[in-house]
């Protein structure tokens, strides 16, 4: 049960970020800046693919404890902005270097079978009872923090108007 909990909150605070990081590393991806970087990756071997696929990990995964002694030692702002800025730059390096240089690392056949092992592992958290009640409150908490957002907004140009005709 330890271990389950903690793969499972693993999993949905990588999947929270992911929400974020999806959009940014694909309007990323449409720049031009990343054109030349991306040939680049491409051109390389498989290994060379895994050695920089597997640089953001090693660099930022610790992110998750510092940012957790952080919050623990009264650096709540400190922290939270730590995983936040961490977890956001590590999904979106990983998810770009993934879907650039996938076939190349899939070729490799021990990341082939932890890719799909871990694969099967998240597929495994994600289609229990537990983890459906969780997306489903997930998915709610945004669309009530979006539609509070957006009342706010609203509120605010509302009051800009008003002081503005006075």
């Amino acid at each position: 049960p330890i271990i389950f909990l903690l793969a499972a909150i693993y999993f949905l605070v990588d999947a929270i970020f992911l929400t974020v990081a999806k959009p940014l590393g694909n309007w990323i991806a449409e720049h031009w800046i990343t054109e030349s970087l991306r040939v680049w990756i491409v051109s390389l071997s498989p290994y060379p693919a895994l050695s920089l696929f597997a640089l953001p990990l090693v660099i930022l995964e610790p992110v998750k404890p510092i940012a957790a002694y952080l919050v623990g030692t009264g650096h709540i702002v400190t922290g939270l902005i730590t995983l936040i800025v961490g977890e956001i730059l590590k999904l979106v390096l990983v998810e770009r270097l993934f879907s650039i240089s996938r076939d190349k690392l899939i070729s490799i056949p021990a990341f082939a079978w932890a890719y799909f092992k871990y694969c099967a592992a998240k597929d495994s958290v994600t289609s229990m009872e537990a983890w459906q009640v969780v997306r489903r409150w997930s998915v709610i908490a945004k669309y009530l923090i979006r539609s509070y957002a957006l009342k706010l907004r609203a509120v605010q140009s509302l009051h800009r108007v008003n002081l503005q005709s006075r």
